[in-house]
C-alpha cells in the first residue's frame, strides 16, 4: 500500500476511534488545548498591547507635531526618541545648575516667551505642566498629579478620553481621572482642595469636579486637570512644564529644528523623528549611548525557554498515558489489521494519526478559545497592564505556528504508544494478553547521569559563573533525568506494598505494575510541583534576607510621632494618634537647643525654616570623618573600614521617621520604648550621665563635650551637620557609651541635665507603647488627620518588614494542587478504564462494592504523593542555583569595595530558607484532597461483563 493510502486509512480509523471513545478523546484534546489557549491569548494580548509608533506618539503628544520641554541646561544633546543628556562644555557645574528651570520661568506666558525664540514663525503651542501635589478626598487627603493644560484643545486630542461630565473651562473647575475618583470617594459636583506638600490644605486652591476622564496609557495614575495657570500660586519649583507645538508646513519638527531647540536647552519629542528617523550618523556621540540598555534580556529568554519546555513536557506526559490506554483498548482492532496483512508501519501510522487528529482538534479549539478569551477579558487585561489596547493585531503566521505546535504535541505524545503498539505480537493483540514486561535498565542509568550533570551545572553555574542560563539549563536537564528515573522509582515505591493493608497494597501494586500510565502521571505532577517549590523557595529566601537586613526604628508594635521643623501641630497630631491607637504608655521627646529659648525664621529665597540654635557633640579629634579627611590616602583599607562604621562618617542614628537630632532630651523611661534599654543605660541616664551612640563622639575617656551655637551658619558644615565655626559655649558631661547605638540619637540627656547645663528644649515628638499593633485602617486614619494639619509631622508604626509574597505563594500552591489533582485523576481514570476486567473479577470473587471507591481514591492519592515528593526534591535544584547567582552578584559588587576599604558592611550572606508551609500544603494536603475527590467521584458498583479470552 502506498504511503498516501496508508495515511488516508490511518486518519479515517483515527477519526472513527476518536468519535467512538469521546471521553478519552475529550480528555486528550483538553490537555493539549489548554496551553494553546494560553499561548494564543498571550500572543494576541501582547501584540495588541504593543502600540504602533503612530499610536504611541498620539498618546504622548496628541495631534501636535512635537513637545518642547525646558531642561534648565543648555546646550543639550538628544536622540530621536527624546532622551537627552547635558553636553559637557567645560563650564563650571555650579554655573550650569544655577540655570534651573524654576528660575527661568514661573508662569505659562514666560515659558511661551522662551520657546518663541526657537519655534518657526506661525507656530501654535499648548501649555502643559505636571506637578505632584496633595488633594483632599472624602476620606482625608491623598497625593495626586496635577496637570495644567486645556484638554479640550485640538492639539490635545487623543491624549485623554472624557468619560463623564465636561472638560474644565474656568480656573475653578477640575476634571479627575477614574483612578483618582475611585480612590478618593468623590463624585462630580464635589469640591476638592489642592495645595503643595508641606502647606496647610485650608490655604490651598478649591476646585469643583466637573468631569471624569482616562488617559489610555496611564489608567492607574491618580490625576487632576485644571486650566493653565490655575496653580501658579502653589506650583512646586520642580514641576515639569512643556509645550505641545504645531509648526506650519507638512514636514513637522525635523532634526534641524530639534538641534536648534537643543541649543536653547529644550528637549524635543517629535512625531517626524519617530515616524521617519534620520540616519544615526547625525547623532552626537553622547546621544548614541542613551539607548545602550535596550538589548535582549538573556535571563528572560532563558526563563521563557525553560517555561515552554516544561509546558511541552507536562502536556506530553499527561497525554501520553491516554494514548497508551487508547492503544491497549484498540489492540484487538490493531490485531485484526495485522492478521489481515497489515505491517508494523501501518499500525504505527494508525496510532500516530490518532495523535494528529486529536492535536488538530486541540489546535482549532485552542485557537478559537484563546482569541475569545482575550476578547472577553480585555477590560481586565487592560486594567492589569494599566493601558488600553491599540487596534486588534492578529499575527496569523504566529497564531498558525502555535496551532501547528498543538499538532506537534499530539504527535509527540503518540510516538511511544505507537512504537509499542507496532511491536505487540498479533496473537497477543487478538487474545488481550500483555505478556511479561521488563523495565529498561538503560533508562534509569541515563536518567541518573542527567540528574548529576544537571544538578552540577545548575549549582556550579550559579556559584562560579553567576549566570541564570546555566542554572536554567541544568534545572531542565536534572528534571528530565528525574523523569527518566520515574518508572524505576515507581517500582521502588511498589516494594513498600508488602507492609500495607489489602486495599492500599492493591492500589500500590497496580500502580507499580502499570508503570506505562503511572510514571507519566507522576512525572507530570513532578514537573508542576518542582516549579512551584522552586519559586516558593526563592521567594521565602528573599523574605528571609529582607528580614535579616531590616533595621527596626522602634521595638515591634510601638509608634512615634516626630516633627522635622514646625512643632505647632504636634499636639493636634498627638490627639489624632491617641484617638485611633490603643496607647499603653507615652513618652515625649525634645531637642536640646541653647537657652534661653530664642527662635527666628530663616528665609533664603528658596525655603524658610525656624532656627533656635544648635547643640551638638565635639569629638576629641574633630567632627570630620577620618576616611575622607586630609591625609586619608595614607590609611590602610582596614583602618578606613573601621572609621566608616563611626557616626562621624554616616551622620549617626536617629529615631522613627528618619529624624536625627544631635542631642535628644527624654526621660529614662523612654529608653525602653525606643529599644535602647540595654544593661546600665537607664541607670546611667538617671544618674545625670549622657548616653553616647559611639565612642568616637567622646572628648575624653568618660566624658562628652557639647558645643552650643546660637547663630545660623550652615553654608559649611561637618559630617554631623553641625556648624564648623567655634561654638559660643562648651559643656562637658559624664558619658556612658551605648553598646548598640546604631539607631540611637548621637547624644541623649534627661530634662534635668539639660536644665542644669543651660539648655532649653524644643518639642520634637512622642513615642508610644501600644497594647496591640494598629491595623491598616487605623494607620490611614492617623495619616489623614496629620496630613490635614500640614507642616512636617511624621507618623511611624514599627510593624516589621512588609512581606508581600504570601498571596503569590498561595496562588502557586493552588496551581500545583490543580495540576496534581488533575494528573492524578487522569492516571486514575485511565487505570479504571485499563483495569475494568480486573475490577469485574474482584467483584465476582466477593469484593465489597466499596472496594472500587477505596481503590480509586488510594490510586489517585498515591500517584499524587509520589509526584509531590519527587517534585519537592527536584524543585530545590533551580532554587539553589538562582540563590547562588544572586549571592555571586552581591559578592562581586561587595568585594572590590571591601578590598579598597570603601565599605564597612560585612560580607553578604547567602540566605536559603525552605518553604515549609508550601511543603505542608503539597506533601500532606494535596494527596489527601486527591484521595477524597477520587473516592467521592467513583461509582461503587461495577457492572459484570463476560471476560474476554
Amino acid at each position: 500500500m502506498k504511503a498516501g493510502s496508508t495515511w488516508r486509512l490511518a486518519l479515517r480509523v483515527a477519526r472513527r476511534d476518536a468519535m467512538r471513545a469521546k471521553g478519552r478523546s475529550a480528555l486528550v484534546v483538553a490537555m493539549i488545548a489548554l496551553p494553546i489557549v494560553g499561548a494564543v491569548g498571550a500572543d494576541l494580548a501582547v501584540r495588541s498591547g504593543n502600540l504602533s509608533v503612530a499610536d504611541k506618539v498620539e498618546r504622548s503628544i496628541g495631534q501636535a507635531d512635537a513637545s518642547y520641554e525646558l531642561t534648565g541646561s543648555d546646550p543639550i544633546v538628544q536622540d530621536f526618541e527624546g532622551r537627552w543628556t547635558t553636553l559637557d562644555t567645560g563650564d563650571d557645574p555650579e554655573s550650569i545648575s544655577a540655570e534651573a528651570p524654576e528660575v527661568l520661568w514661573e508662569t505659562p506666558e514666560e515659558l511661551l516667551a522662551l520657546a518663541e525664540e526657537v519655534l518657526p514663525e506661525g507656530s501654535s503651542a499648548l501649555f502643559e505642566r505636571q506637578d505632584w501635589q496633595r488633594a483632599t478626598t472624602a476620606h482625608g487627603v491623598d497625593d495626586a498629579e496635577v496637570v495644567e493644560t486645556d484638554p479640550n484643545h485640538p492639539l490635545a486630542e487623543g491624549k485623554r478620553t472624557l468619560l463623564d461630565g465636561e472638560w474644565p473651562e474656568t480656573d475653578d473647575e477640575v476634571v479627575a481621572s477614574s483612578e483618582f475618583l475611585s480612590g478618593s470617594g468623590l463624585s462630580l459636583g464635589d469640591e476638592v482642595t489642592v495645595n503643595a506638600w508641606g502647606e496647610p490644605l485650608d490655604e490651598g486652591t478649591v476646585f469643583t469636579l466637573v468631569g471624569e476622564y482616562e488617559a489610555p496609557s496611564k489608567l492607574h495614575v491618580s490625576e487632576l486637570i485644571v486650566q493653565p495657570g490655575a496653580m501658579n500660586d502653589t506650583a512646586n519649583g520642580w514641576a515639569v512644564g512643556k509645550l505641545l507645538v504645531d509648526v506650519p508646513g507638512d514636514t513637522g519638527v525635523d532634526w534641524e529644528l530639534t538641534e536648534q531647540a537643543n541649543e536653547a536647552g529644550f528637549a524635543v519629542f517629535s512625531r517626524e523623528l519617530h515616524l521617519n528617523p534620520p540616519p544615526e550618523s547625525v547623532l552626537a556621540p553622547e546621544a548614541l549611548s542613551l539607548n545602550s540598555g535596550s538589548g535582549v534580556d538573556s535571563s528572560g529568554v532563558a526563563v521563557a525557554v525553560v517555561a515552554v519546555s516544561l509546558v511541552i513536557l507536562e502536556v506530553c506526559l499527561l497525554a501520553g498515558p491516554a494514548f497508551a490506554v487508547g492503544a491497549r483498548r484498540s489492540r484487538r482492532q490493531l490485531g485484526l489489521v495485522g492478521a489481515n496483512g497489515g505491517e508494523r508501519h501501518q499500525m504505527r501510522a494508525i496510532m500516530l494519526a490518532s495523535g494528529l487528529v486529536l492535536g488538530a482538534m486541540a489546535a482549532v479549539i485552542g485557537l478559537v478559545g484563546g482569541i475569545a478569551l482575550v476578547m472577553l477579558t480585555k477590560p481586565l487585561l487592560e486594567g492589569q497592564m494599566g493601558a488600553r489596547f491599540g487596534d486588534w493585531d492578529f499575527r496569523w503566521l504566529e497564531l498558525g505556528g502555535i496551532a501547528a505546535f498543538a499538532v506537534l504535541i499530539g504527535l509527540m505524545a503518540a510516538v511511544i504508544p505507537a512504537y509499542n503498539a507496532a511491536r505487540t505480537p498479533v496473537l497477543s493483540s487478538l487474545t488481550g494478553r500483555r505478556g511479561v514486561r521488563h523495565s529498561s535498565r538503560v533508562l534509569p542509568l541515563v536518567g541518573g547521569c542527567m540528574m548529576l550533570f544537571g544538578t552540577s551545572l545548575a549549582l556550579l553555574g550559579g556559584l562560579l559563573l553567576g549566570e541564570t542560563i546555566p542554572v536554567a539549563a541544568g534545572a531542565v536537564i536534572a528534571e528530565l533525568g528525574l523523569v527518566a528515573c520515574t518508572p524505576m522509582l515507581v517500582g521502588a515505591f511498589g516494594r513498600l506494598a508488602r507492609w500495607l493493608p489489602l486495599t492500599p497494597r492493591l492500589a500500590l501494586r497496580d500502580a507499580a505494575r502499570n508503570r506505562g500510565r503511572t510514571a507519566p502521571a507522576v512525572a507530570a505532577v513532578l514537573a508542576a510541583v518542582a516549579g512551584t517549590v522552586a519559586v516558593a523557595t526563592v521567594t521565602v529566601s528573599d523574605e528571609a534576607e529582607m528580614r535579616s537586613e531590616y533595621e527596626a526604628q522602634l521595638p515591634d508594635g510601638n509608634a512615634a510621632i516626630m516633627s522635622y521643623d514646625d512643632t505647632s501641630s504636634l499636639d493636634q497630631a498627638r490627639t489624632a494618634a491617641e484617638r485611633e491607637l490603643r496607647v499603653n504608655e507615652r513618652q515625649d521627646m525634645a531637642k536640646a537647643v541653647p537657652g534661653p529659648l530664642h527662635c527666628e525664621t530663616i528665609d533664603d529665597g528658596w525655603s524658610s525654616w525656624t532656627y533656635c540654635g544648635e547643640v551638638g557633640p565635639l569629638p576629641a579629634g574633630g567632627a570630620e570623618c577620618p576616611a575622607y579627611a586630609e591625609g586619608a590616602d595614607a590609611m590602610t583599607a582596614e583602618e578606613r573600614r573601621s572609621s566608616l562604621s563611626s557616626p562621624l562618617c554616616d551622620g549617626g542614628g536617629g529615631v522613627a521617621g528618619g529624624i536625627s537630632e544631635p542631642v535628644m532630651v527624654l526621660e529614662p523611661e523612654a529608653l525602653a520604648l525606643l529599644g535602647l534599654d540595654e544593661p546600665g543605660a537607664t541607670e546611667a541616664l538617671a544618674e545625670g550621665k549622657a548616653l553616647v551612640a559611639h565612642e568616637d563622639l567622646l572628648d575624653g575617656p568618660d566624658n562628652v563635650s557639647l558645643g552650643v551655637w546660637t547663630e545660623e551658619s550652615y553654608e559649611d558644615s561637618n559630617d554631623l551637620a553641625l556648624p564648623v565655626e567655634t561654638p559660643q559655649k562648651e559643656v562637658s558631661l559624664p558619658a556612658h557609651v551605648l553598646e548598640d547605638g546604631g539607631n540611637a540619637p548621637l547624644v541623649i540627656i534627661t530634662p534635668e541635665t539639660a536644665t542644669a547645663s543651660g539648655f532649653a528644649t524644643l518639642d520634637r515628638g512622642t513615642v508610644y507603647g501600644l497594647d496591640e499593633t494598629p491595623g491598616e485602617s487605623a494607620q490611614q486614619a492617623v495619616d489623614a488627620d496629620i496630613e490635614l494639619l500640614g507642616g512636617s509631622v511624621v507618623f511611624e508604626v514599627e510593624d516589621g518588614p512588609k512581606e508581600k509574597n504570601s498571596l503569590a505563594l498561595l496562588v502557586l500552591a493552588l496551581f500545583a494542587t490543580i495540576i496534581t489533582i488533575g494528573a492524578a485523576g487522569i492516571a486514575t481514570g485511565l487505570a479504571q478504564a485499563d483495569a475494568a476486567a480486573d475490577l469485574s473479577t474482584l467483584s465476582a470473587v466477593g469484593a465489597t462494592p466499596r472496594l472500587r471507591r477505596a481503590l480509586s481514591g488510594l490510586q489517585c492519592g498515591l500517584i499524587a504523593a509520589m509526584g509531590v515528593l519527587l517534585g519537592a526534591v527536584s524543585g530545590l535544584v533551580p532554587a539553589l542555583g538562582l540563590r547562588l547567582v544572586e549571592h555571586r552578584a552581591n559578592l562581586d559588587s561587595w568585594q572590590p569595595l571591601w578590598d579598597a576599604g570603601e565599605t564597612a558592611m560585612p560580607r553578604p550572606e547567602m540566605f536559603i530558607e525552605l518553604p515549609w508551609m508550601t511543603f505542608l500544603q503539597l506533601i500532606v494536603v494535596v494527596p489527601l484532597v486527591a484521595w477524597l475527590l477520587a473516592a467521592l467521584l467513583t461509582r461503587s458498583r461495577v457492572p459484570l461483563a463476560r471476560r474476554v479470552g
